[in-house]
């Protein structure tokens, strides 16, 4: 069958879009990995798929394959894109999108150009993240690849790991990313950050995603900095994350304890794939 797609991005973390309400779609699972593949496939780190909901409070779902076939809870920029197809497409006129995912209900709003997104409140109760240990998990030591390294880890949907470096540039990826992600303290692996204070309200940041590699942005990785800069006193609650594909702006607001991000997407082609 011909399978019609959008492909779109936010700072460079890119997606394939399948509008699973306007259409039929099959089981994409055995579809995802070849999808995603960048020589074979289209070309993603990440595959949305527009679902109806099962929450009736709720608008739509929003289901996400990794490039490696995994399925995830949730993805900040993904979902701004995802809002973003949303109202380019007709599918709603809401200002605000009530958006189930794997990580609960997730509220983008459309602010200009930009998405604005109630990423919730962060979980820091360690066996919820999940990590193996109980608590709060700050500065939590773990020997990686050789190395010992102080993760503070956070969920905002998904398992965080960040750690404040002094020259982000510097730090191995490719070595520590993957041994990290896997390390036995993660039961559900982890994305990793590797984070460089440039100002209180500055920070630079590399990602390792889980399922997906060393990626340009990460939305919900900005979003867990944020949060772990605060928490060990680094910087304030209003920051500007900058990712190899551009800035974000997070606030983790003091009134209700949630995140929020607000950054670009942007809409490259569209096209039909025969699977």
């Amino acid at each position: 069958m011909l399978l019609p797609f959008t492909k779109m991005h936010g700072l460079g973390n890119d997606f394939v879009v399948l509008d699973g309400v306007s259409q039929t779609l099959p089981d994409l699972a055995p579809h995802a990995r070849h999808l995603c593949d960048r020589r074979f496939g289209i070309g993603c780190d990440q595959l949305l798929v527009i679902a109806p909901p099962g929450d009736p409070t709720c608008d739509f779902r929003m289901l996400i394959y990794n490039a490696d076939g995994s399925e995830v809870e949730m993805c900040g920029n993904g979902i701004r894109c995802f809002a973003r197809y949303l109202v380019d497409r007709g599918l709603t006129d809401k200002e605000e999108i009530r958006v189930e995912t794997g990580a609960g209900v997730i509220v983008p709003r459309l602010v200009g150009n930009q998405v604005r997104v109630d990423m919730g409140a962060p979980v820091l109760e360690g066996r919820k993240i999940p990590v193996d240990l109980d608590g709060m998990v700050m500065s939590h030591p773990l020997e990686v690849a050789g190395e010992r390294i102080p993760f503070t880890c956070v969920s905002m949907g998904n398992p965080h790991a960040v750690t404040f470096v002094r020259d982000v540039a510097a730090v191995d990826l490719t070595r520590l990313g993957p041994a990290a992600e896997r390390h036995p303290f993660f039961p559900r692996r982890a994305n990793i950050e590797f984070v460089q204070i440039d100002a209180p309200d500055e920070v630079t940041v590399r990602v390792w995603e889980r399922g997906a590699g060393e990626t340009l942005a990460c939305g919900t990785g900005a979003s867990a900095v944020c949060v772990a800069g605060v928490l060990e006193g680094r910087i304030e609650r209003e920051v500007t994350v900058r990712l190899p594909g551009g800035d974000l702006a997070l606030e983790w607001s003091e009134r209700d304890d949630h995140v929020y991000m607000t950054g670009p997407t942007a809409e490259v082609f569209s096209g039909e794939i025969e699977i």
